[in-house]
């Protein structure tokens, strides 16, 4: 049963039969935000979903998937009226999730012991399987190619690939410390090249080749000159949230250190530049446009717009209590 009515801004001028959209989930509250990239302005706010987890938008753009860490549940929200229409029942409290290309399935990160990744059919809306991995689950992706579903955990160390043609672990590899945020690069025929790995404790990020399934690299963020470190609050990762622009050029990558973003060059990662967003960014995302990077700054209440030419921050956006995960992609909007 759906929970009382959900109250629903929405700025019909704004909107258009599909438009590029970031969400913004605040996880000390119930409202998840909605913004228009053209404007930088606050287009919607879903509400009635508490604790809201991961988001993530359907490929053909009619629905929003959030993860409902209280319900322990996948809220499926229409598109274009924000109002939550399914709940569906998971194994275990969730983290976050990632839609397949085709838009058929969703995966959801189970983060409770054993641990394990929930597999949604999107047609009928029902959990369809429950993929039991090594360690609970934090963050789950869906490779550029589709081809796989890649889980980390953070209790476990370990990084669990499923096959998305048969939804069964096709390999792990464990690292030196907990798997945080992930982002991957991609080979000249599409397929995934390499992991780029976050870890517990870590102020850096890791390579790891995805045919050798191994640990290549590792690039550790620098410290800024006159810059203050921080040092409360860090739940153990002063390094979390990766975007890479859509061209694979450029990787952004954020320091709860010292509350920045950093850009580097790829494939050879060299920095590029330091900008300064506040405190405790914990999640990126960029638009399909590839114009504009939106931070997650946790300790501010905002959600920060860095120019992806500029490299500056051009608007701050105030949204709910704590922000952290957030997407982006296409809404149908009529």
């Amino acid at each position: 049963m759906l929970r009382p009515a959900l109250a629903i801004l929405v700025v019909a001028s704004s909107l258009t039969a599909g438009a590029y959209r970031v969400l913004q989930t605040n996880s000390a509250g119930d409202s998840t935000h909605v913004i228009d990239p053209a404007t930088n302005k606050i287009v919607g706010v879903i509400e009635d979903i508490e604790v809201p987890h991961g988001v993530a938008i359907a490929p053909d753009g009619d629905r929003i998937y959030i993860t409902d860490e209280t319900l322990s549940t996948l809220d499926v929200v229409d598109a274009k009226s924000l109002k939550v229409t399914k709940r569906i029942p998971l194994s275990g409290r969730p983290n976050n999730l990632d839609v397949s290309k085709d838009g058929k399935q969703v995966y959801v990160g189970i983060r409770q012991a054993p641990g394990a990744v929930d597999v949604i059919d999107t047609a009928s809306l029902t959990n369809v399987k429950t993929i039991l991995v090594k360690g609970e689950i934090h963050n789950v992706y869906v490779t550029p190619d589709g081809k796989h579903a890649v889980a980390g955990s953070i209790a476990a160390k370990t990084i669990s690939v499923i096959d998305t043609a048969t939804n069964t672990l096709a390999w792990t590899l464990t690292l030196s410390a907990g798997i945080r945020p992930m982002a991957f690069l991609k080979n000249v025929d599409g397929s995934t090249k390499d992991i780029i790995v976050q870890l517990s404790d870590y102020h850096g990020f890791v390579v790891v080749d995805f045919a050798a399934r191994k640990e290549i690299q590792r690039v550790d963020l620098p410290d800024p000159p006159g810059a203050e470190k921080e040092t409360q609050g860090l739940q153990g990762s002063p390094s979390h949230g990766l975007a890479i622009t859509p061209d694979g050029k450029m990787m952004w990558v954020a320091s709860k250190y010292y509350d920045c973003v950093f850009a580097y060059s790829l494939p050879d990662y060299k920095l590029l530049k330091t900008v300064p967003v506040g405190l405790h960014p914990e999640w990126l995302t960029i638009p399909p446009d590839g114009k504009s990077l939106y931070v997650a700054v946790a300790g501010k209440d905002s959600t920060v717009v860095v120019d992806n030419k500029k490299m500056a921050v051009v608007k701050t956006i105030p949204v709910g209590p704590v922000p952290k995960r957030n997407a982006s992609g296409t809404l149908r909007t009529d």
